[in-house]
């Protein structure tokens, strides 16, 4: 039962039973309307309580019924919160742990609320590109005055009940037993003679109403401009303060509706559910045993390694970093330092939290300090040979049944794994730089694998903070695989008539948080070099632009050496447009013999963005990526593609997948249309209506 009924000295408790969550779903919906009849039928109670069961009192929305017809099935939950309302018994909320979404416009229905101390309390609806659909634009800032009730339905964010404690939210918030505490105060107000309060029916306490709905205009029209709910949010509280309850009721479902259908909404609706289905992996199950992880080893303290090592200390695990010289170690933990300093004095961190990460780091140059690790990882040189070497010494010396991840993030995992003894204990982690900072891990699943390394790094994963999509084996996994496409295109545009500042612009206009000219500069050109070099030996029939490969013989390998693409100023980050690497790029065009041409900024975005689609769709043909929603996560996580836009396959879903593939063949019949080979997958689900998602 989603709903349970029990009746204790006059008072009706009626319980949420939905675990994890207490989502609404309709038979709890229902449930909580039977349950409420059945309380004012019997006369030998005096008052309802309203309570959660285990450690929430309730999340919101089901989820598992979003887009099934149960979702939208009466009674809906603004029916629901009018059944609360209209009780002739006092109806008293009990609030614990976390009270959200759906979960809090239940509660604000009630005619009295009391919350524990520490309770989650949030409309984050706009995180999902919605704004709260059962009043809570209403009540809540009749409950906590406007300009509280502004910033947090605009925002999202979650306040804890007691930081609330003295508005008309929450008529007590208690220590210890909320449920106790809500019995014995509904037995007070069950005994009170006349009406109930009731939030529809109160004033919003807002003297300076006008400037304060101004002012969060202003607020979100930088940081919102690609989502039109905040600003939905603001319009309807404004309607409850201009018209008056209902009327603001009704404009709130009529921009709920229209925001459910929006792109915006889809798109943060279809990122928010593609996280949690990539921690889902179809064959192994749910409840496979996992391994210990209590002590983790980094082998190689560059950029890289050091980053890893803060992912893992920063949760509270004790990492020992491992370098083969004094020297590289040192400079490796300096960085660490450094990366701690600049967090406490920008306020992120206090000195005392900063020094005790840097304590749970254990610096060695002796590989014999790996033989008590759980989890080892490999942060070495993007070099085969290399890499094959340190697993051949960490396979001696690891103990049984501790796991050997490399963070490679394109080489065969297949064959790393083979020049050990245990390919069952190996497995990629591919952390993105900064690895302390970038939320995506791709997880690397080799031939042999283990199910059961395979979801202790999942479960390891989550508790690091990081989103974790699995790929197979192949060049590149997913994420590197497809930016090598996307980077071709923008190589042989610039041999074709554009110049890098107007290939960044156009597509950074489009979304990106930055281009593939100034990314390449920020990661470092020589990085590109290398994996090219290495492709051009194992991949001959494969055709590249070689301006890239002239403007690495220059020097030139970004911002690391004062000037790539683009030049950079002493002490500053900022991208300025070359002559030097203009001139250089018409010259070679023009000693290739490449008659150069105007391109649109229109152009330059499908070229660059299908490239990514085309390339993803091979990878979901080849089963490297188990779903289309993975590849989106990958993007949306790790390489700034536009959240508002869902993912480049999402993105192809909107766009039409018809209409795809003929901008594919399009370009296919240009000059150096041989870089385009169309993905079978793409044509399949074109001809037959069909999506990448869904």
């Amino acid at each position: 039962m989603a709903v349970d009924y029990t009746t204790h000295d006059g008072v009706a408790v009626i319980t949420l039973n939905n675990p994890p969550v207490n989502g609404l779903g309709h038979s709890m919906r229902a449930g909580i309307v039977d349950a409420l009849e059945r309380a004012q039928q019997d006369p030998a109670l005096t008052a309802i309580v309203l309570n959660g069961a285990g450690k929430v009192f309730c999340g919101g929305a089901d989820i598992t019924e979003f887009n099934t017809p149960k979702a939208t099935q009466q009674p809906m939950l603004g029916a629901v919160i009018q059944a609360l309302e209209r009780s002739a018994k006092p109806v008293v909320a009990a609030l614990h742990g976390v009270a959200m979404g759906g979960g809090l416009e239940l509660a604000l229905g009630a005619h009295y609320r009391v919350a524990a101390r520490g309770t989650q309390i949030a409309l984050p609806e706009v995180k999902l590109g919605i704004l709260p659909g059962a009043g809570g634009t209403q009540r809540l800032p009749r409950a906590l005055g406007l300009r509280a009730a502004l910033d947090m339905i605009v925002s999202g964010t979650p306040a804890m009940s007691e930081t609330l404690a003295g508005t008309a939210l929450f008529d007590k918030v208690v220590d210890g037993d909320g449920l106790q505490a809500a019995l014995a105060f509904a037995r007070e107000v069950g005994a009170r003679p006349g009406a109930h309060p009731r939030l529809r029916e109160r004033a919003i306490d807002a003297p300076d109403a006008a400037m304060c709905i101004e002012s969060a205009r202003r607020q979100i029209a930088e940081t919102a401009q690609h989502f039109p709910a905040p600003r939905r949010c603001i319009d309807a509280i404004e309607a409850g303060v201009l018209h008056g309850f209902d009327k603001g009721l009704a404009f709130e479902r009529e921009c709920f509706v229209a925001l459910v259908q929006s792109p915006e909404s889809r798109a943060l609706r279809h990122a928010f559910f593609g996280e949690r289905a990539a921690s889902k992996i179809a064959d192994v199950p749910s409840d496979t045993p996992t391994r210990a992880i209590a002590q983790i080893a980094v082998i190689g303290a560059g950029t890289m390694g050091g980053g890893i090592a803060m992912s893992f200390v920063n949760a509270g695990l004790p990492v020992t970093l491992v370098d083969t010289g004094e020297e590289a170690l040192e400079r490796g933990l300096e960085t660490i330092r450094k990366n701690y300093d600049a967090s406490v004095k920008k306020g992120k961190l206090s000195a005392q939290v900063a020094e005790e990460r840097l304590a749970r780091i254990h610096p060695s140059v002796s590989y014999a300090s790996l033989k008590h690790a759980d989890l080892i990882v490999e942060a070495v040189f993007e070099d085969l040979d290399v890499k094959e070497q340190v697993f051949r010494r960490i396979d001696r010396l690891a103990k049984p049944g501790a796991i050997l991840a490399s963070n490679t993030s394109t080489l065969d995992l297949n064959r790393i794994a083979a020049s050990t003894q245990r390919p069952q204990d190996v497995v990629g982690l591919h952390f993105f730089s900064p690895a302390h900072v970038m939320k995506l891990l791709e997880v690397v699943r080799g031939a042999q694998t283990a199910k059961d390394v395979l979801a202790t790094v999942m479960k390891l994963a989550r508790k690091i903070g990081k989103t974790a999509v699995v790929a197979g084996v192949c060049d590149g996994f997913i994420g590197n695989r497809m930016i090598e496409q996307y980077i071709r295109q923008s190589l042989f545009m610039i041999e074709e008539g554009a110049l890098p500042a107007q290939v960044d612009h156009a597509i950074e206009a489009f979304g990106f948080a930055m281009g593939p000219f100034r990314m390449s500069d920020l990661a470092g050109n020589d990085i590109g070099w290398a994996i090219r070099k290495r492709r051009y030996r194992e991949h001959p029939e494969q055709r590249y632009p070689k301006v890239a490969d002239r403007l690495c013989e220059m020097g030139r390998f970004g911002q690391k050496t004062g000037g790539g693409w683009y030049h950079y100023k002493a002490g500053e980050r900022s991208a300025y447009p070359s002559k030097l690497v203009d001139d250089m790029i018409v010259a070679h065009a023009q000693a290739a013999g490449i008659r150069r041409r105007a391109l649109s900024d229109d152009e330059i975005v499908e070229r660059l963005v299908f490239a990514l689609v085309n390339e993803g769709a091979k990878i979901l043909d080849e089963g490297i990526a188990a779903k289309a929603s993975d590849i989106d996560m990958v993007y949306l996580t790790g390489y700034g593609f536009p959240l508002w836009r869902g993912g480049p396959m999402l993105y192809a879903d909107t766009v039409g997948l018809a209409e795809v593939e003929r901008a594919v063949r399009r370009y296919a019949a240009q000059p150096n249309g041989d870089a385009w080979e169309i993905a079978p997958g793409l044509v399949e689900r074109a001809a037959q209506g069909r999506r990448f998602n869904g």
